[in-house]
């Protein structure tokens, strides 16, 4: 602060007055009024030495972070007239700054100036999908509808529509190097434990009603394939579909993910996957795991060899009629908590009411079971018959895998719960004249109806197949070749759920779909920012929780949405937001000072350039 008056005046009035940079805009403003040089003649000797020591102690509290200023309020005073069409918030919001200390961090200015090479390119693609994905996280609309809305960032960025799609086509060719950077980098965050992958497939819809048709070029006559078709989606909607496989490792980070088109089979996306794996990490040496509908046996014969493993789910109706006999044989059953020999027949009688069964109920009995497999090497070998001839076969080699088969009474009681719900809606279905006029699902409740073809078209319950089904309920089956402790393996596979997390997360609170994008390139691009916008959130919420400090995605997405501050007249910024434990914990692991309630804009300016700088040498 300074003295400032009117040096001509006779009579002067003297005032404290600051000067600041409040984002590009320089300001000076009269923020005290000391006293009018007559008024301070009556009690002092010498007015302008009393204003001078006036300021010098306004700075010292000024320094420890006190102010004491006035403002002059004039209710009558009109809105600036921006000659807009539409009238905007004047918030900023600054909880992007705790993710944007992730994204430094993970260094792709650096990879960006790298790719960057000698492409004339008159924008900066680093700012771009630095707000890009900011806003995926925090304010997830169209690239049009995030363009509209930067001004609602403190450090309010600046690039045009036209600059985003350009860097979409400009960061394409570089999709696989992206994600080996992101993946590399995210080890100097937090260090990745890639000894067990996740992976699962899920769909995303388009706002389109046509799909892509099969482009053939006139040249070579080489046939690519459309990115957006028509295929299974668990909403039953009728639009085109893309098909995302993620795979995540031990910690629900996030590693590599591909997009493919929307009918293709899901298994055939595994194994590729896997391999660009192996070339981005250098280590083949891990433990695959998936659910059945991924754990082919293809699959499975590609993870038992080159030192890696698998666990995948494997479905008990589907097991050849030996191994079923082997499942509902009574024998050979220990319970999980102290491996004690036990009977299935006990475990489905037990009265499970009573409480003295509590633990029982909440056990689980297990057996296991060897299933090794012949299979195909896609090698031939010579063979001597008897008779002396040679012939060529194909060779065989033995997969070795074992069944791992449990039972629990309490997820039997669940089970017959939903089923029992089911028969009685099927029951409700009885009524009507055709229930088979919706296709039937392996879910859906017209599977317990059967037609009667004889005479006159009639509809009964097919008691048959409740009874089978009944008959795998509580039971629960996963292969591997892992020779591990049983508690062991239904530990990793119990954590299976959270690539689902990963895939809800993406869909409810980043709205990765619908999206409105038509070509290829911009479609994966998308994806790319869904990416890493996923990646950042779990970096944060595995750093939050080695602080020992848990916090639901919707607690902290809510808190940094809600982190907005508003100018105060051109002088300084105030909290909009209240203190909670989601913030605290933030702080406990950031240290960026957003918890109090007013902010000079030199030391937010401060804060930004310091968070945009840190990481900007380091070289790949």
């Amino acid at each position: 602060m300074k003295l400032w008056f009117d040096k001509r005046s006779k009579d002067p009035i003297y005032y404290a007055q600051m000067g600041y940079r409040n984002g590009k805009k320089v300001t000076t403003k009269n923020i005290k009024r000391i006293g009018k040089h007559s008024e301070l003649l009556k009690i002092c000797d010498d007015p302008l030495a009393y204003a001078k020591e006036e300021i010098r102690k306004l700075n010292e509290e000024y320094r420890s972070g006190k102010a004491n200023v006035e403002f002059v309020i004039d209710f009558n005073e009109r809105l600036r007239n921006n000659n807009e069409k539409t009238s905007h918030m004047i918030t900023s919001n600054i909880g992007y700054l705790y993710l944007l200390s992730i994204y430094q961090k993970l260094e792709l200015d650096s990879f960006f100036n790298k790719i960057k090479g000698d492409h004339k390119i008159t924008y900066d693609p680093d700012m771009i999908n630095r707000f890009l994905v900011m806003s995926r996280i925090l304010d997830p609309r169209s690239k049009l509808g995030t363009f509209d809305h930067l001004d609602t960032y403190y450090e309010k960025p600046s690039f045009s529509y036209q600059n985003i799609h350009r860097f979409m086509k400009f960061v394409y060719p570089y999709y696989n190097e992206y994600i080996t950077h992101l993946y590399k980098a995210s080890n100097n965050i937090y260090k990745r434990d890639n000894r067990i992958i996740y992976y699962d497939c899920t769909n995303f819809s388009f706002e389109s009603e046509t799909y892509d048709e099969d482009y053939i070029d006139e040249v070579t006559n080489e046939t690519s394939k459309g990115l957006r078709q028509y295929g299974p989606a668990k909403d039953h909607k009728p639009a085109p579909l893309v098909e995302m496989g993620l795979i995540m490792d031990k910690n629900s980070i996030p590693m590599t993910m591909c997009i493919e088109h929307g009918n293709k089979n899901e298994q055939l996306t595994a194994i590729p996957l896997e391999e660009e794996l192996i070339k981005m990490t250098g280590n083949s040496k891990f433990i695959y795991v998936a659910d059945g509908g991924l754990g082919s046996f293809n699959i499975r014969n590609f993870n038992a060899m080159g030192g890696r493993a698998f666990i995948v789910t494997q479905s008990i109706k589907k097991l050849s009629n030996t191994l079923k006999e082997a499942v509902f044989n009574d024998c050979d059953y220990h319970l999980l908590s102290n491996d004690l020999a036990i009977s299935l027949e006990y475990m489905m009688s037990f009265d499970h009411q009573n409480s003295a069964y509590l633990d029982l109920y909440n056990d689980r009995a297990y057996k296991v079971v060897i299933a090794d497999k012949m299979i195909d090497l896609g090698l031939e070998e010579l063979a001597i018959l008897k008779n002396g001839k040679t012939i060529k076969k194909k060779s065989k080699g033995l997969l070795r895998q074992r069944l791992i088969i449990t039972y629990s009474r309490k997820v039997k009681e669940y089970q017959r719960y939903i089923r029992d719900r089911q028969i009685e809606r099927a029951k409700r279905l009885l009524a009507i004249n055709d229930p088979e006029q919706i296709k039937k699902g392996p879910n859906d409740i017209r599977r317990f109806l059967k037609r009667e073809s004889k005479g006159e078209v009639k509809y009964y319950l097919d008691m048959e197949k409740i009874k089978e089904e009944e008959k795998y309920d509580g039971f629960y089956c996963i292969a591997t070749n892992l020779e591990d402790d049983v508690r062991d393996i239904l530990e990793v596979m119990s954590k299976r759920y959270h690539i689902e997390e990963n895939f809800r997360i993406l869909k409810t609170y980043f709205n990765t779909a619908p999206i409105y994008h038509f070509t290829p390139i911009k479609i994966k691009v998308h994806f790319l920012i869904c990416f890493t916008a996923l990646l950042i959130y779990r970096l944060i919420e595995v750093k939050l929780d080695e602080n020992k400090t848990h916090i639901t995605t919707s607690d902290l997405l809510e808190t940094l949405r809600n982190m907005n501050i508003v100018n105060i007249h051109d002088h300084h910024y105030q909290a909009l937001y209240n203190d909670s434990y989601t913030l605290k914990a933030l702080e406990e692991v950031f240290h960026l000072n957003l918890n109090r309630k007013y902010y000079l804009p030199k030391d937010l300016n401060r804060l930004c350039k310091n968070l945009n700088k840190k990481y900007s040498h380091t070289t790949i």
